[in-house]
């Protein structure tokens, strides 16, 4: 089985880049997007209904940002969106989908940046995440979180990390959550099967970022301990473009 996931910043700008063509060349079973930016009321039956897959979207409430969406060729048990409390559920980021073997989250994760208040909001939604998680694992159920984290864990995940010590995405207190999430009985599924690899998933359109490679590795699939043993082989497909990320993918044995 194949997962992919990708912000793709805008589904309608993306796909008039090549986008639908691109599924269906590389064929995911699972494709798990974020900040697709649209409802199914702005979109065309063209990105509704791609053939062999069946879509559903997760859209904010404010027009024209954030937002989830899945494509998937096999019907999972359940779908459902949004975490245990409330106050993170209105802007689209939660996308849940349980299958007989996995739980699939695929969520887009609040941006810091703004200012104190919204990085107190990204803190807090994190550990509502982590809440919810730990306690489907304790319950014996096997986790794939899959999206952009808007968090470069190591230093080793961002080109300059100096640079962005004191930047939202790589604060102290944000790396610390990953360790936390970590703890509970998870595991950044790319960087154990490439431990000392230097490889980015998004790159700012400033500067020629991209050109030079200027980049953080901020989107991960993180899967349960007890489920690693299912995983064959992840990437980064960074050669893929059209976004200011990448996709990275999952192929489970």
């Amino acid at each position: 089985m194949k997962i992919i996931c990708w912000n793709v910043n805008g589904i309608r700008a993306i796909e008039k880049k090549g986008f639908i063509a691109w599924v269906e060349e590389t064929q995911p079973d699972i494709l798990c997007l974020q900040e697709t930016k649209a409802d199914t009321t702005q979109l065309g039956g063209n990105l509704l209904n791609i053939n062999g897959y069946t879509s559903f979207f997760h859209s904010g409430e404010k027009k024209g940002y954030s937002g989830t969406a899945v494509y998937y060729k096999n019907e999972p048990l359940s779908i459902n969106t949004g975490l245990s409390e409330p106050q993170f559920n209105n802007e689209g980021r939660t996308i849940i989908m349980e299958y007989e073997h996995f739980i699939l989250y695929n969520v887009y994760f609040p941006n810091g940046q703004k200012d104190d208040e919204r990085l107190l909001h990204k803190m807090d939604f994190n550990r509502c995440l982590q809440k919810d998680i730990e306690a489907l694992i304790q319950s014996g159920k096997n986790i794939i979180l899959c999206g952009d984290i808007n968090i470069a864990h190591r230093e080793i995940d961002l080109k300059h990390p100096k640079e962005n010590s004191k930047r939202s995405g790589f604060l102290p207190e944000e790396r610390a959550w990953i360790d936390d999430f970590l703890s509970i009985g998870m595991v950044d599924a790319w960087r154990m099967q490439h431990p000392d690899e230097i490889k980015y998933t998004w790159w700012s359109y400033r500067f020629g970022a991209r050109k030079t490679n200027a980049g953080w590795r901020i989107d991960s699939f993180f899967v349960s301990e007890n489920f690693i043993d299912r995983i064959q082989c992840t990437d980064i497909l960074n050669d893929v473009t059209g976004s200011d990320h990448c996709p990275i993918i999952l192929t489970l044995k």
